[in-house]
């Protein structure tokens, strides 16, 4: 019976350090940056009835520009980092479309599954009046990226990851050459868990820039914004 008592806390003491051991270790090589996919997925959105597209509206041509990163940073490639259990900060890379264009498309995926039509190409854009691109379509929409920053904190049981996201869009009538509406917008958001990865990485990233675009439309501001240019 002493024996058996002995070999408890030894085989619970070897878990712990075989445990520790991987946390320090990393179980593998710090890799020197992380790439993430930063998409939003409009499919499980829940569009409210009033800015959903109806008999008037649904035709109408909706253009897209793509979106103006106006983030305070050297080097607007860098959409965040993460602190390694060792304290090596590795920098958050977006892996197949800039946030520039990430943010534009999430717009476009959000109002196509409202039921209106869409130009398929993003436009250039600069936000200004007199600038304002030449096209088929009545209402265009674009904006900046004021802040964009994901950081995650790995730790031997548990990871945590911080986003913040600021967003100006900005609604305008392209037939008449005139901005209709400014909105801003921001989405924060923190979580703890055990699981790590690019993959994991990219879905906080995009989760924010979802509930960011999904904050926009609830504006009744938006929504009158939208359908009076279309309807004129």
């Amino acid at each position: 019976m002493k024996n058996n008592c002995l070999f408890v806390p030894k085989r619970i003491a070897l878990l712990v350090s075989i445990a520790f051991g991987l946390g320090v270790s990393g179980c593998g090589p710090v890799l020197s940056l992380y790439s993430v996919n930063m998409r939003y997925d409009a499919a499980q959105a829940v569009i409210p009835a009033d800015i959903q597209a109806d008999e008037k509206t649904r035709d109408a041509v909706i253009a897209i520009a793509e979106f103006t990163d106006t983030r305070q940073v050297d080097d607007k490639k860098i959409i965040g980092r993460v602190t390694e259990r060792d304290g090596t900060k590795v920098l958050v890379l977006p892996k197949y479309v800039i946030p520039t264009k990430a943010v534009a498309n999430g717009i476009k995926e959000y109002l196509k599954k409202a039921g209106y039509k869409v130009a398929d190409k993003l436009v250039q854009w600069d936000l200004k009046e007199e600038t304002m691109p030449k096209g088929k379509g009545q209402v265009i929409i674009g904006g900046n990226i004021e802040e964009l920053e994901l950081t995650c904190e790995r730790g031997v049981f548990s990871n945590s990851y911080k986003v913040s996201l600021k967003l100006t869009i900005i609604f305008a009538d392209l037939a008449k050459g005139k901005i209709l509406y400014k909105s801003k917008v921001e989405s924060a958001s923190s979580r703890d868990d055990i699981s790590f990865s690019e993959e994991w990485l990219g879905k906080q990233v995009s989760t924010a820039l979802g509930d960011a675009i999904e904050k926009v439309f609830q504006e009744k501001a938006v929504v009158q914004t939208i359908k009076e240019a279309i309807n004129q």
